[in-house]
This record gives structure tokens, C-alpha cells and sequence, in this order.
């Protein structure tokens, strides 16, 4: 009896034993995961809304999937959702919120080039990396070593389109309309001066206007007059809309085509022009009918969740936060800045909606553009 006795006694530590030891594994595996706070500024309200709203949806929804694969990821986000209100200064009040309230990994946003060139010094100057999703105008990335973006500037994208517009459509000669008081629009503007230069396509006049305005009249009657081969216009999507709309109604029929940059896609310009908007062209980092087995699953995973396709604009903010954990990741801190700086930079050919996704040594984009047309009612790539 003092045997079995004995016998149960050893089993009953035994057991006990592996409870404990199970216990501390599952502790272990809980602390193996790494939760990474990350601070997203976008315009969810202002003159770029039509943007932020679809930037929150693709990040939400690349949020939810990272953390519902925590066990196999090892990461669980945080994200703090901030509205920047289209303007740069509520964007320096939420970049000091994240920095020096909210102590996030890292930032992503905000959603206009304005913003970003008064938030991202802050950011430089803090040592707080930021990843730009939808900001394309020139001397962003120069601000520092912190700031990156996977928004492909009008540097590529609009040369690309010029190119393209020149050998399918045969465009020789062009009137330039571009808005003349917002980095974003002035930045088009002088990508679109240098690949028209480059393209050797003549510019037969320059027009101009200001964010805010609804006459375009003026400026479209004096273009017409000068019966250009195309329209290139730099405008942010309300005035892209108007400026669409009003060339119809002026009579600039559909054989000079509008073509414009980043700012025009967005499924706000189909709604706002409707038929007007028929022929459009514009240069885009992304198109939703792309084969690619991550942007086919991404496409569906978010008409599924928002009950309407992803634009450009969600598609980039969905990249940006997977680009970001993986940053994470790779420095195995998610309070450490310097090493998800340098993380960042060393990621090269992560596949991602986007297609294959590396940064360029001065921390910009690097993967191919697409130019699209509106047929249908719909983006469609050129020439499929």
C-alpha cells in the first residue's frame, strides 16, 4: 500500500510539474509576441477626406488580418487613428500626440504632401520614422533619414504616363492646368513640365487655379482655344472633378483626353464627373483588376468588409502597414526607432499589393506604375 502510495504521490508532482511547465510556456509565448502601438494620421475630415476615409479602411483591414495571424506573425498593432483634418497644422498637433503622448513605433500618414513637409521635420528631428502612404511630392524623403513612403512619387508616375499617352495616342502638343497654391498639385506640375520637355511634346499654354475654386470656365476656354492634342492637369480630386466635368460642358470633346496624376485616382472623380469622366487618363501606383494572388485576395477581403472596391488610396495605407510591421519585426523592438529605421531601409522585394516592394536608398518607392483610363464607369489599365 506504501508503495502505491508512494507511486501516486511522484505521478501527482509529475503532473504538477507539467502544469507549471505549460503554464510558463504559454506565458513565454504570449511575451513572444510583440505589440507594436503605431500612430496613423489621415484626413478624415477636409479637402482630402475622399482620401483618408479609404486610407483608414485598407489600414483597418490590414490590421485586423496581422492580428488575427498573431501566433504565426509574432506581432500584434496597435494602431491609434488620428484625424489631421487636411491641414498641417492639427497634422503637427498629432504627430506630437503620437511622439510624445501615445510613444508609437512608428507613424504612418499624414495623407497630404502640405502636411507631411511641416510633420515630417518634427518626426526627423524626434528620431520618430514615419512612412508616408499617399504623399508624392518632391523633397519629402529629403527632409531625413526617418522619413520613407510607398507612394510612388509624380516624379515616376507621370513621366511613365506622358510616354505612354505619346506613343498610343500620338500627343505632340498639350495645355498644362495644375493648382498653383499646394506642394502636391505644384509638385505635378513641375513632373509634368520635365516629362512633357523630355517627351518633346510642346506645352501651347499654362493655366492655373487655386484649391477651394468651382469656375474653371476662364482657364478651360482658354485652352480650348488653343485646341491642344491633351489636357495634363495636377489638381487633388474635388477640383479634378470639376475640371472634368466643365471641360464637357465647354465642348472639349472626348478626343483631347485629360490626363492627369496620383490625385485623380480616386472613386471619387467617377462619382463626382459620372460620364464626364469617360477617357481619363491618369497615372496610378495600383490598380485593382492586377492579378498579383495578394491584391486579388486583398480586393476581395475589402469589397467583402466595406461593401465597395478599394481604391489606390487604401491600397497604399493596407502596404504601408504591413511595410511597418515588418519593420518591426525585423528590429525585434516596437520602442527602439533607430533599429525599425534601419529595418525599414533594408527591406527589398517584400511582396505586397503593391507587386514586388523594395525602398530606394533615398527611401522612396520602388516598383513599376500603371497607367489608367475610365471606361465603363471604371479604372481600367491602358490598352487591356
Amino acid at each position: 500500500m506504501r508503495s502505491n502510495h508512494c507511486r501516486s504521490g511522484v505521478l501527482a508532482t509529475l503532473f504538477l510539474a507539467f502544469i507549471l511547465l505549460s503554464g510558463q510556456l504559454c506565458t513565454g509565448a504570449a511575451a513572444a509576441v510583440l505589440e507594436a502601438k503605431i500612430g496613423l494620421a489621415l484626413s478624415m475630415t477636409g479637402g482630402a477626406a475622399a482620401y483618408g476615409a479609404t486610407q483608414k479602411q485598407g489600414a483597418q483591414l490590414a490590421v485586423d488580418e496581422i492580428n488575427a495571424a498573431t501566433g504565426a506573425a509574432g506581432i500584434k498593432v496597435v494602431p491609434v487613428f488620428e484625424d489631421d483634418a487636411s491641414q498641417p497644422q492639427q497634422g503637427i498637433t498629432v504627430f506630437n500626440k503620437f511622439i510624445n503622448g501615445d510613444k508609437v513605433a512608428l507613424i504612418i500618414g499624414p495623407t497630404l504632401s502640405n502636411t507631411a513637409q511641416v510633420t515630417d521635420r518634427i518626426a526627423q528631428q524626434a528620431g520618430m520614422p514615419v512612412l508616408a502612404v499617399s504623399n508624392t511630392a518632391k523633397g519629402i524623403t529629403e527632409i531625413g533619414d526617418y522619413i520613407f513612403r510607398d507612394s510612388l512619387t509624380e516624379m515616376i508616375v507621370i513621366p511613365y504616363t506622358m510616354k505612354i499617352a505619346r506613343e498610343k495616342l500620338g500627343v505632340h502638343k498639350v495645355a498644362v492646368f495644375y493648382g498653383n497654391d499646394d506642394a502636391f498639385t505644384k509638385g505635378g506640375y513641375d513632373a509634368f513640365k520635365k516629362a512633357l520637355a523630355d517627351a518633346h511634346i510642346e506645352i501651347v499654354t499654362e493655366q492655373t487655379f487655386a484649391k477651394g475654386d468651382r469656375d474653371f470656365s476662364p482657364q478651360l476656354t482658354q485652352i480650348k482655344g488653343k485646341n491642344p492634342d491633351a489636357i495634363v492637369v495636377s489638381a487633388l480630386v474635388e477640383e479634378a472633378s470639376g475640371i472634368v466635368i466643365q471641360a464637357r460642358q465647354l465642348g472639349i470633346p472626348a478626343s483631347i483626353p485629360i490626363i492627369g496624376g496620383n490625385g485623380f485616382n480616386s472613386p471619387a472623380l467617377l462619382a463626382n464627373a459620372g460620364e464626364a469622366a469617360e477617357g481619363v487618363m491618369m497615372g496610378a501606383a495600383w490598380n485593382a483588376s492586377s492579378i498579383l494572388p495578394l491584391n486579388k485576395k486583398f480586393v476581395e477581403a475589402f469589397t467583402a468588409k466595406y461593401g465597395h472596391p478599394p481604391d489606390q488610396f487604401a491600397a497604399q495605407a493596407y502596404a504601408g502597414v504591413y511595410l511597418a510591421c515588418e519593420a518591426v519585426k525585423r528590429a525585434g523592438s516596437a520602442t527602439d526607432h533607430k533599429a525599425i529605421r534601419k529595418a525599414m531601409s533594408e527591406i527589398k522585394d517584400l511582396d505586397t499589393v503593391l507587386g514586388k516592394f523594395s525602398f530606394t536608398p533615398e527611401r522612396d518607392a520602388d516598383h513599376t506604375p500603371v497607367v489608367q483610363v475610365v471606361k465603363g464607369g471604371k479604372f481600367a489599365v491602358f490598352g487591356e
